[in-house]
């Protein structure tokens, strides 16, 4: 048989020149979060770690039930690639044989109720001040959990920073106190989802300097949400962009959550978006408070449809 042939004697090992190709080296998305390499190690060496190479192992993890360990092989079989240490027809041939992690692309709505929004965050202002500081970052300036407990943890508000592309310096965070709102300068970019800003209001900055530089684990913020029946943390973002749209373009609201992918921003158009932000964001607060922070947002009905 060609492969058994071809890369006789091939055991799959992880390695430190494994873990540096997944970092840097691989093409397209790269693994740059210490979390994604301990899942992919994980995986490697349940189902794969000093396995021979042979055509048997390839039909094995192309029908494998875990869509990780058909990722982590396929990335296995790339990096003996780019080794030299298979040949391309049998690099191609495992490619084709061997199906990525699946993703369902079909659209399944759901609702995101605006009452319920409120809810959580009374709950968690009376229970969980620092876990209320993260659901407020997210809701107001559309963060990724991620972003915001990073924001907690790295905030260093008089630093300054040059903007790659831009030539613009500035300290990370800006304040327009007569608008009651500030930006703080992230700066996430590269294989990583990208976040470039983090805008929130002047009572939210409040609190985040009140708990910067403290450490969250975003496992367990999701866990205690499910377990006292909160919104998941992933929702505020998608409520914050459908209140968004209602007071700003949609390519101001896609600056404002660093949806680059679907915005091309040159040097030249930088500055003009930001400025556009720092103008509607005002805007956003008030329906903001409106909508979600107001006492009387008690027994409102709104309900916003997002999908998956």
């Amino acid at each position: 048989m060609l492969l058994s042939i071809s890369v006789y004697g091939i055991r799959l090992q992880w390695s430190e020149d494994f873990e540096a190709f997944l970092r840097e080296r691989k093409k397209r998305r790269k693994v740059s979060t210490d979390e994604m390499v301990r899942k992919y190690r994980n995986y490697f060496n349940r189902f794969l770690e000093g396995r021979e190479l042979t055509e048997d192992l390839v039909f094995e993890v192309a029908n494998h039930p875990i869509g990780w360990v058909r990722n982590i092989f396929k990335h296995y079989v790339q990096y003996l690639f780019y080794k030299r240490l298979i040949p391309p027809e049998v690099f191609g041939w495992i490619m084709e044989v061997v199906p990525s992690r699946s993703y369902r692309l079909d659209v399944r709505p759901y609702q995101i109720s605006l009452e319920d929004v409120a809810k959580t965050l009374r709950y968690l202002q009376q229970r969980h001040e620092l876990y209320y500081l993260l659901y407020r970052l997210m809701l107001e300036g559309g963060l990724r959990l991620s972003h915001a407990i990073q924001v907690v943890k790295e905030f260093r508000p008089s630093e300054a920073v040059e903007i790659p592309a831009t030539g613009l310096v500035t300290k990370r965070l800006v304040c327009f106190e007569d608008k009651g709102f500030c930006r703080y300068y992230v700066g996430v970019k590269g294989s990583q989802k990208p976040c470039e800003w983090a805008y929130l209001s002047t009572e939210t900055l409040q609190l985040l300097q009140r708990y910067a530089g403290r450490s969250i684990n975003r496992s367990v913020v999701a866990r205690y949400a499910k377990r006292h029946g909160l919104l998941a943390p992933k929702y505020m973002r998608k409520v914050s962009w459908r209140i968004l749209v209602q007071v700003m373009p949609r390519e101001v609201a896609r600056f404002i959550q660093s949806r680059f992918g679907e915005l091309r921003v040159s040097e030249a158009r930088y500055e003009d978006l930001l400025s556009e932000a720092d103008s509607y964001y005002p805007k956003y607060l008030e329906k903001l408070r409106e909508l979600v922070y107001s006492s009387h947002m008690q027994g409102n009905e709104s309900r916003y449809t997002s999908s998956q």
